[in-house]
């Protein structure tokens, strides 16, 4: 804990020392040291900004890795590819800013697209500059699946959690876990459908349940599967403001997702909009190519404190 304290403050600190020696350097009114003087001037404005930005990471697990779930809703296979729109759109994102991504999971759609997606994405504040995106996201175009080629309007829902990889970190009674292994299914390959691999974990008390059948691996499997519904539980912590897990209710699905906080659209016009902050962008081709950093800023900004 001192550590990550440490690592908060040890900037400020330096950044102080650099600016008291600044000073001193300008009140020496060298005329040959004035460009360095601005120069590096505007180099602590520069980092004084970005320390600034930090502050607005107060969370208790906004430093955390965040873990992704996209889930295709209301819209057919429009909805499918809508999620992996999404996908896409918050993988440009984190390579823009030098994020480490890692696919978990993917079902893919029959026609096209996915039916959902775990990614888990890594990183200074990774949670914390995506713990906005939760919630249902949706898209209105012209469908590409459609032989009248007629606007439709699809729905995706994006879960994030603060990823609890740690099990002291968030402690879970075993009396209240039923796990149920069985086969895998997907798309050829060794071992699938042959072995007991997949599996599933249900939090009793909350009636949430987790699956995964990623690896061949059961044992690998349960550690992601528990990782997921650890990270479940810390989220549920911060929406009902409870203390310990033993506390929670189970999430309340259709609330969720009814909660939509961001419409993208396509036709007849092109904008993008968040619902919560009314931040809009015009550029809805750049926002889905990853420009996202706008809204981040705007969720964050309206969410200080």
């Amino acid at each position: 804990e001192i550590a990550r304290l440490q690592q908060t403050t040890e900037p400020w600190v330096v950044l102080n020392q650099d600016c008291t020696d600044l000073v001193e350097l300008a009140e020496l009114k060298d005329d040959s040291l004035t460009d360095d003087v601005s120069k590096q001037f505007e180099k602590l404005q520069k980092r004084f900004t970005e320390l600034k930005e930090q502050l607005k990471f107060t969370g208790a697990y906004d430093d955390h890795a965040a873990l992704i779930t996209l889930s295709s809703g209301a819209g057919g296979t429009d909805a499918q590819d809508w999620t992996q729109i999404l996908l896409r759109m918050y993988l440009r994102w984190a390579e823009k800013n030098n994020y480490k991504t890692t696919i978990i999971e993917e079902s893919t759609g029959e026609e096209a697209g996915l039916k959902r997606a775990i990614f888990e994405v890594e990183g200074q504040f990774a949670y914390g500059h995506l713990r906005g995106e939760h919630g249902v996201h949706r898209l209105v175009r012209l469908s590409p699946f459609n032989a009248d080629n007629l606007r439709q309007t699809s729905f995706a829902k994006v879960e994030v959690l603060p990823k609890i990889d740690t099990p002291a970190e968030l402690e879970i009674d075993q009396a209240d876990l039923k796990v149920d292994v069985f086969r895998a299914g997907g798309h050829g390959g060794q071992s699938v459908n042959t072995t007991d691999s997949a599996v599933r974990v249900t939090h009793i008390p909350t009636g949430i349940v987790v699956s995964i059948q990623n690896e061949r691996s059961q044992l690998q499997n349960k550690e992601t599967a528990m990782t997921i519904l650890r990270s479940k539980l810390a989220q549920l912590q911060i929406e009902q403001h409870q203390e310990k897990v033993s506390e929670l209710k189970g999430p309340n699905q259709s609330a969720e997702w009814g909660s939509q906080i961001r419409s993208y659209v396509l036709h007849p016009y092109k904008q993008v909009k968040d619902l919560r902050t009314k931040y809009e962008a015009s550029n809805a081709e750049a926002v889905l190519d990853g420009a996202l950093a706008p809204f981040i800023e705007a969720y964050l900004d309206a969410n200080i404190g």
